[in-house]
C-alpha cells in the first residue's frame, strides 16, 4: 500500500460518500472505483511475482501468504431450521441452509437443457469432439482474479499452464463425451451463505438475509 495507491483508495471512499449525497454523478463514480481496483490488482499481482521469485531465499513470506489466502471466512453461526428450532452443529445448520436453497430452487437449467436436447438423435448423431486447441483458448481467457475451486487449482494458475495442460484435459473431456460420464469432483462445488441483512439466525424469511455464493 503505497502512498498512491493509498490516495486512489481515498479518492474512492470519497466518491461513494460524494455519490450518496448526489454531489458526484454515478459514470464519476464508477470510473473512480474501477481505477482504485485495477491499481489494487496490479499491486496485488507485484507482489505474488516478488512473493514466488525469492522463495527459494525467502520461504517463510510466501508460505505466510499462501497460508493466508487459504484461511476459511468465518463459520456461519447458529441458525434457525424450518421448525424455529436453533440449531448449531455444522451439518445441522449446511441441511437447515440447503433445505432453504432447494425450495427456492426454479429448475430454470433444467428447462433449459430440455430445450436444447429436445429433437435431437444423440444414438445416432456423432458425438462431439473436443480439441485440444479449444481447451487452451479457453484457459487462456481464465479470469485471475476468480478463486478457487473444489480442487483448489487456481484460475491463474491454469492459466499461465495453458499449453501443458491442454491436452490431458482435452483428452478427459473426449473420454467424458464417448462415455456419457461426469467425473464425480466435477459435480461438486463450495457454497457459502452470504449474510445479507436482518436477523442472522434466520433463514428463508421474507427479508433473504442469506444468499448463495460459490466459491
Amino acid at each position: 500500500m503505497n502512498k498512491d495507491l493509498l490516495g486512489k483508495v481515498k479518492r474512492k471512499k470519497e466518491a461513494y460518500r460524494g455519490w450518496k449525497q448526489g454531489q458526484v454523478a454515478w459514470e464519476e463514480y464508477r470510473e473512480t472505483v474501477r481505477a482504485a481496483r485495477e491499481q489494487v490488482r496490479k499491486a496485488k499481482a507485484l507482489i505474488e511475482i516478488s512473493l514466488a521469485r525469492d522463495v527459494k531465499d525467502n520461504k517463510t513470506s510466501f508460505y505466510r501468504y499462501v497460508s493466508d489466502k487459504r484461511r476459511m471466512r468465518e463459520n456461519v453461526g447458529p441458525l434457525r431450521n424450518e421448525t424455529s428450532e436453533l440449531v448449531t452443529q455444522d451439518m445441522e445448520k449446511a441441511e437447515a441452509l440447503d433445505n432453504v436453497f432447494a425450495s427456492v430452487f426454479t429448475g430454470k437449467c433444467l428447462s433449459h437443457t430440455a430445450q436444447v436436447t429436445e429433437g435431437r438423435d444423440w444414438e445416432n448423431a456423432e458425438p462431439p469432439t473436443v480439441g485440444e486447441d479449444q481447451v487452451r483458448e479457453y484457459l487462456r481467457n481464465l479470469k485471475g482474479q476468480k478463486s478457487m475451486g473444489p480442487d483448489e487449482m487456481h484460475p491463474w494458475v491454469l492459466r499461465e499452464l495453458a499449453d501443458e495442460v491442454a491436452r490431458p484435459l482435452a483428452i478427459i473431456f473426449e473420454k467424458s463425451w464417448q462415455s456419457g460420464e461426469v467425473p464425480t469432483d466435477w459435480k461438486r462445488g463450495n457454497i457459502t451463505p452470504i449474510f445479507k441483512k436482518g436477523k442472522k439466525e434466520v433463514i428463508g424469511d421474507s427479508q433473504h438475509s442469506f444468499t448463495r455464493g460459490k466459491s
